[in-house]
């Protein structure tokens, strides 16, 4: 479903764009890193301009359950600074920074009554890795009653595949699926 509208009072909610993650994208040869990196930041600067809610959000932990791809104790060593924000967002003293310990932004950081009182109706989602982190704070905002809006040229995954899955198969069942440049221009409209 393409964007129909923008509420009164969205706000953008950018998923684990980290030096950690982002570097590894890069490292992997995967250019869509760069790309969602710009989108979002182009998102970032549209909510500010108009003095909408930016939310950021880090990820620094996993859940301990044992999976087939291995747990906590089978993660590589991470570096320092790995969980930090990547310099292009440019993080200013009106945006909220949460930090994750969960694929879902949603999960014990307190998100939803932020969210709540600030009066936001609708979330923009942009960020890595679409299959992951992106589309549990999907499926969770869509749960929690808020309109989603899946801005989908500013998100990418280290498995094109899975990303494409997301993008295609689940996020229309969530939201409205756009492009970062298609929300600003709507922001710029309405405001």
């Amino acid at each position: 479903m393409p964007l129909t509208t923008i509420d009164p009072r969205p706000a953008l909610v950018v998923i684990d764009l980290q030096k950690g993650v982002v570097s590894a994208l890069a490292a992997a040869g995967r250019q869509a890193a760069d790309t969602t990196v710009d989108r979002a930041t182009h998102l970032a600067t549209g909510f500010r301009r108009h003095g909408l809610p930016v939310v950021l959000v880090n990820v620094a932990g996993r859940a301990p359950g044992r999976t087939d791809t291995g747990g906590p104790a089978n993660s590589p060593a991470r570096s320092a600074g790995w969980a930090e924000l990547i310099d292009e967002l440019d993080v200013r003293p009106t945006d909220h920074v949460l930090t994750k310990r969960r694929r879902s932004a949603f999960h014990d950081t307190g998100l939803d009554t932020l969210l709540r009182d600030l009066g936001v109706t609708q979330v923009v989602l942009a960020g890595i890795s679409t299959g992951s982190g992106v589309e549990s704070t999907a499926r969770s905002a869509s749960d929690h009653g808020y309109h989603v809006v899946l801005a989908t040229d500013a998100m990418t995954d280290p498995d094109p595949e899975a990303h494409r899955h997301s993008v295609e198969r689940v996020f229309p069942k969530l939201g409205e699926t756009t492009t970062a440049a298609e929300v600003v221009a709507m922001l710029e409209a309405t405001r």
